[in-house]
C-alpha cells in the first residue's frame, strides 16, 4: 500500500494495516468489551429512572382513579407535630410537620356537619372502618383547616372533591396517613380519601362519590358517608381544572362541625 493510501486512512479514521476494522466508538473511547457492557447498562437504568419520573410527575394531584389519576405524595410525617403558616395565591395555608396523636374514641359516634355556599352535609364518620383517617379529619376540621377551602374537582357522575387550602388539587396538610382499605363499596354519598399512586398518600384531600364506582372499591379509603344534605352535594358547581385549569374557584366550605356522642 503507497504512503499516500496509508495517509487517506489515517484521516477516515480506520487504523492503518487493519482494513475493515471499525473505529472506536466517540462516547466510550478505547473501552474494553466488558467496561462498555456495563457502560451501555448504566444509561439504560439512568434512562428508565428519568422516564419514570417523568410519568410520575405527570400524574394529577389528589385525585382518586377515573377519569384521572391522583396527586403529588405530600410531605412524611416527622416526630412532632408543629404548624407552620405557607402563603398561596388562595391565602394563608397550614401545614403540619407530623400527623396528630391518636385522639378519637373508634368506639364512639362521630358526626360532621360540612356547610357549604350550597347549604349542609351531614356525614357520619366511620371510626370503625378508617380510625387514622377520621382521626386526622376530626383534628383538621377542630383546626379550621377546611374553612373556607373550596371544592376545585366536581365531576357529575362521579365526584365532588375537596380539602386542599390551595384551591390547586397538590396541597395538603405536610403529613400523610397510612391506607385502610376495605371492602366497604363505593355507592352514592361515600365519602372517601384522596391519595397519589402511593397507597399510604393520604392527607387532607377527600371526595364525596355521586354514584356507584366500582373502580375505587378496596383502592381508596372509605372513611365516612353521608347522611343528609346529599341534594346539596349534587349542586355544587361542576369544575374539572385537568379541562379548564383558569376556571372560576369552585364552591366554597364555610365550616366543618365535629360532634361525638
Amino acid at each position: 500500500m503507497s504512503e499516500r493510501n496509508r495517509k487517506k486512512r489515517k484521516r477516515a479514521g480506520t487504523p492503518a494495516g487493519q482494513q475493515g476494522t471499525r473505529p472506536a466508538l466517540p462516547v466510550l473511547g478505547r473501552t474494553t468489551r466488558s467496561a462498555r457492557i456495563f457502560y451501555i447498562i448504566g444509561i439504560v437504568i439512568i434512562g428508565g429512572s428519568l422516564v419514570g419520573g417523568l410519568l410520575i410527575a405527570q400524574l394529577g394531584p389528589g385525585a382518586p382513579v377515573d377519569p384521572s389519576v391522583a396527586a403529588n405524595v405530600t410531605a412524611a410525617p416527622s416526630a412532632s407535630r408543629t404548624v407552620t403558616p405557607t402563603t398561596t395565591p388562595g391565602g394563608t395555608v397550614k401545614k403540619y410537620d407530623a400527623a396528630p396523636p391518636m385522639t378519637i374514641d373508634p368506639k364512639k359516634t362521630y358526626t360532621a356537619v360540612m356547610k357549604t355556599d350550597k347549604g349542609d352535609i351531614t356525614i357520619k364518620l366511620r371510626p370503625d372502618l378508617a380510625p387514622e383517617h377520621v382521626n386526622s379529619f376530626v383534628f383538621l376540621a377542630k383546626d379550621g383547616y377546611y374553612d373556607g377551602v373550596r371544592f376545585h374537582r366536581v365531576i357529575p357522575g362521579f365526584v365532588a372533591q375537596g380539602g386542599d387550602p390551595t384551591g390547586t388539587g397538590s396541597g395538603g396538610p405536610g403529613y400523610t396517613v397510612k391506607a385502610e382499605f376495605t371492602d366497604t363499596p363505593y355507592v352514592e354519598g361515600t365519602v372517601g380519601m384522596a391519595r397519589t399512586s402511593d397507597p399510604n398518600s393520604a392527607g387532607s384531600q377527600f371526595y364525596i362519590s355521586y354514584g356507584r364506582l366500582t373502580n375505587l372499591d378496596g383502592a381508596y379509603t372509605v372513611f365516612g358517608e353521608v347522611t343528609a344534605g346529599m341534594d346539596v352535594a349534587k349542586k355544587i358547581t361542576p369544575r374539572d381544572p385537568s379541562q379548564n385549569p383558569s376556571a372560576a374557584p369552585g364552591d366554597k366550605i364555610l365550616s366543618v362541625t365535629i360532634t361525638e356522642s
